[in-house]
């Protein structure tokens, strides 16, 4: 079978070609501290450490966008607002029941009802808030799910130029290893030298000194690059092969997620009609509880007015039999009536009488007071004193 893996370059272009793709790629990075150890060892293999710095340059790229979705990813605790809301609907349910244990709603009963209603909503406005809120979280899981599926598919191009970049870098190890075993032999060839001189020379044994020096700042400075070369190698290693087990315990999560997500739609979109009828049972049961109070109402005031009807009916309809059936002018009146009237008819004759005689002695005094009037005038005119009548 033909080898069908690609270069470390055709990886990380089809990598950041998909995070631009998707419109992912970030606007710039900056530049990555470890380009300047890089520059350390860019002798050693200058084409392989241009990859390698290159990858690892774009590794801050792919870090960024996975910062950026996580960032824009919208996590909660909202499932506990559908566990209130439901406990809730359930206690005034039971709370109505027990309100109605004494036959009544109180007035501060009542009150606390409208109080309720008012501050945690009707019970249809609470079915209405955990349907909203379900919607709300089952879009920004599926958001959730897009964004994590971005972050995978962005790493599997990437994690391909990261594991080149981890031949590449371990390739590069060999070539410090071996750069770093000759200067280690060139010092101990040059330190045998200065141990092997028996001369009497000053001067040349100096020599000897100087190169086994120089040899050994020449190993001190291969040993670092060595670790440098080491170090890079060993954390490419590390980190991908750590990154890869994260990546797929994200990519369990995701896959978790997604059956979750699949769950939660499939049982809202078969189930929001039970929804509608926990909801319509509910507010029917509070309907229900309103028409049997009033009922009890009516029927309760019909029955005191019937009391009450029976309580006054015998005086008021006793009353009007005596009314209607008893005499009309009582007799003692009728005989007050009658013995005023002979009462005066007796003192009317009395006074008749009385008057009578009263009046014919008056008459008689006035015709004798007029008589004596004209004697004596008479007289006067008989003596010629008169004046003339």
């Amino acid at each position: 079978m033909a080898d069908t893996a690609l270069s470390p370059m055709q990886y990380l272009d089809r990598a950041v070609g998909a995070l631009r793709d998707m419109g992912l790629m970030p606007n710039g990075t900056a530049e990555a501290p470890i380009n300047a150890l890089l520059e350390q060892i860019s002798d050693l293999s200058p084409d392989k450490i241009a990859v390698i710095t290159r990858t690892l340059g774009q590794a801050q790229t792919f870090n960024e966008v996975v910062r950026n979705e996580i960032q824009a990813m919208s996590i909660g605790e909202r499932y506990e607002a559908i566990t209130e809301a439901f406990n809730s609907i359930r206690d005034d349910a039971k709370s109505m029941v027990d309100q109605l244990a004494d036959g009544k709603i109180s007035f501060m009963e009542n009150l606390s009802n409208k109080w309720r209603d008012m501050t945690r909503g009707t019970v249809s406005d609470r079915f209405g808030k955990i349907r909203d809120t379900y919607l709300d979280v089952a879009r920004d899981t599926k958001d959730q799910i897009e964004r994590e599926i971005r972050i995978l598919e962005a790493y599997r191009d990437f994690r391909g130029a990261l594991k080149q970049a981890e031949v590449l870098a371990l390739e590069v190890l060999r070539t410090a290893t071996d750069k770093l075993d000759g200067t280690k032999a060139a010092l101990e060839a040059a330190n045998g030298a200065v141990e092997a001189y028996a001369g009497k020379e000053p001067a040349e044994k100096a020599r000897l000194e100087l190169q086994r020096d120089e040899r050994m700042r020449a190993m001190q400075d291969e040993e670092k690059r060595f670790q440098v070369a080491k170090d890079l190698a060993d954390n490419l290693t590390i980190g991908y092969n750590t990154s890869e087990v994260i990546m797929a315990r994200l990519m369990q999560t995701t896959n978790a997620k997604e059956r979750v997500y699949s769950q939660a739609v499939s049982f809202f979109s078969t189930n929001d009609s039970v929804l509608t009828a926990l909801n319509a049972s509910f507010t029917g049961l509070q309907g229900l509880h309103e028409s049997t109070e009033t009922l009890n109402a009516m029927k309760d005031g019909v029955s005191k007015s019937l009391e009450t009807l029976a309580e006054i009916g015998d005086a008021v309809q006793e009353a009007a039999l005596k009314a209607g059936y008893g005499p009309t002018v009582q007799a003692a009146a009728v005989k007050k009536l009658v013995d005023s009237v002979i009462t005066f008819q007796m003192n009317s004759r009395e006074i008749i009488d009385e008057m009578r005689v009263m009046a014919t002695k008056n008459s008689e005094e006035i015709r004798d007071a007029v008589e004596d009037g004209k004697r004596r005038l008479a007289k006067l005119a008989a003596e010629g004193n008169a004046l003339g009548a």
